[in-house]
């Protein structure tokens, strides 16, 4: 994926150029360690320095999620251009929703929010397309990006999950989301998230298991038992003489 849209927000001129240091060196928040080293910033108190005007802070979160949100769409959409396409939206409403950002949550579940929105439009979109215009997505499966058998046969179980017992599971499994984060996320009570994540793990552990020999309805071939006797010529059974 491109790195163009940090470049962007740098060459920007509605971003003020400041450090991560000097913003954060002006706030009561400052610590000795915000002046060593972008790494050691939590991602909230980076988001902060950005909407104070650090188009650095900013430069260090695309870095640390372009990836995992680019995962979050492939694993949506079935065409990769459009999971790099709907990253970089993101990341582009990120920007204008700067200005609004509060810490009273995680940034993930921030940014993961702007990303559900996203997604939500592309997929209007699409159905629009789809319905009205006659166009169809011909692009290939995304379960299909897997190379590895394992990896293509448990997609294909997730597939088959209910819409929001598939998003929890995603959610928890691939983004590591936590309970908490799910439930913000996903505008649902935390219980509910706890049991659906049960009731959908279940799920997949059934999907996943190789069906028996009786569940598929064959019957195993048993082994002649060896009586001891030379074994008898069928034609010889049928009364033929040789």
């Amino acid at each position: 994926m491109q790195d163009a849209l940090p470049a962007l927000v740098l060459n920007s001129e509605t971003v003020a150029r400041k450090t991560v240091g000097d913003t954060l060196a002006n706030s009561n928040e400052a610590t000795p360690q915000a002046g060593t080293g972008r790494p050691g910033l939590s991602d909230e108190r980076l988001m902060l320095a950005f909407t104070q005007g650090s188009s650095e802070a900013f430069t260090e979160l695309f870095h640390r999620y372009k990836q995992p949100v680019y995962g979050f769409f492939c694993r949506r959409v079935s065409d990769p251009a459009n999971a790099d396409e709907l990253t970089q939206e993101t990341f582009f409403a990120l920007l204008r929703a700067a200005t609004r950002y509060e810490p009273r949550a995680l940034f993930r579940t921030f940014l993961y929010a702007i990303g559900f929105k996203i997604l939500r439009a592309h997929r209007r979109k699409a159905a629009f397309r789809a319905t009205f215009l006659g166009h169809r997505n011909s692009a290939s499966d995304p379960s299909k990006h897997d190379a590895t058998e394992s990896g293509l046969w448990v997609r294909r179980a997730v597939e088959k999950l209910d819409l929001i017992d598939r998003e929890i599971v995603m959610l928890r499994e691939f983004e590591q989301l936590s309970y908490a984060e799910i439930a913000d996320l996903l505008q649902l009570p935390l219980n509910t998230v706890r049991s659906r994540l049960f009731r959908a793990r279940t799920a997949l552990r059934n999907l996943l298991e190789p069906p028996s020999s009786t569940a598929s309805g064959k019957a195993t071939p048993t082994k002649p038992t060896d009586t001891g006797q030379p074994a008898v010529d069928p034609s010889l059974q049928r009364g033929y003489r040789l």
